[in-house]
């Protein structure tokens, strides 16, 4: 953390950022993520992409403080996602950050990630939940399918991460301009990377401290988390083939 004497520089920070919360039947969690997010970065702009939710979602997080888009159809995480970052730039703020409407993400950790991208003049700041800091524990065989994924994005971008399916993340304008324009729509985190670095956009890694979900369902959990994982892996190896990147 900054020293006092940079405290209004956080303030400022913190007002310039726009969180993007992408939701889909989240009315059990929606309001605590909300509150969590307006407590722990106050100044902080939220807004919820009700994803074509049937539940009261979109209720919840109003009464909550967030600013509400409601998708009439379900995009899924990629195209809501990409309407947050469309907001966000429609409305002039310098950052946006994306957090999970089901209460994985710890909003005291967005100064993790916001203040390295501010710092090492990124574009991108990825929280990782495996350098380190948190106990965050996953199946043994969602651990080796993310290890394979991170191999194949290093070795299609050249670089180093080790958390690609984290939807923990800030970006800078640049990289708000790109995503609004083109984000991935079958396999965001993970392609999103990829994307990045095809534009020559500045990567980081922070540490940070992440849950399990504890209410609902992941959408990947069990034997679609396996097929998640090898549908993933594919696309990045096909995707390898091609001249241009979507």
């Amino acid at each position: 953390m900054r020293s006092e004497e940079n405290t209004t520089d956080v303030e400022q920070l913190l007002q310039e950022t726009c969180v993007i919360v992408p939701a889909l039947n989240e009315e059990q969690s929606i309001s605590l993520v909300v509150e969590s997010v307006l407590g722990g970065m106050p100044g902080s702009h939220v807004v919820v992409i009700n994803d074509g939710s049937t539940d009261f979602t979109a209720e919840r997080a109003r009464e909550a403080g967030a600013a509400v888009i409601n998708l009439p159809v379900n995009l899924g995480i990629g195209g809501a996602v990409q309407t947050g970052y469309r907001y966000a730039l429609a409305h002039g703020y310098h950052f946006a950050m994306q957090i999970d409407g089901d209460g994985q993400h710890d909003p005291s950790e967005g100064l993790q990630i916001l203040i390295p991208l501010v710092e090492n003049d990124m574009d991108l700041v990825v929280g990782s939940r495996w350098l380190g800091r948190g106990d965050y524990v996953a199946p043994k065989s969602r651990r080796i399918g993310m290890r394979v994924l991170a191999s194949l994005v290093d070795w299609r971008t050249k670089e180093t991460f080790t958390d690609t399916t984290s939807g923990f993340r800030v970006a800078g304008v640049r990289a708000m301009r790109l995503f609004a324009n083109n984000y991935p729509t079958d396999f965001p985190e993970v392609e999103s990377l990829v994307l990045a670095s095809r534009h020559g956009l500045k990567i980081q890694e922070a540490p940070v401290k992440m849950t399990e979900r504890e209410f609902g369902r992941s959408s990947i959990a069990g034997i679609t988390s396996a097929y998640y994982m090898l549908r993933v892996g594919m696309a990045l190896v096909v995707g390898s083939l091609s001249k241009e990147d979507s």
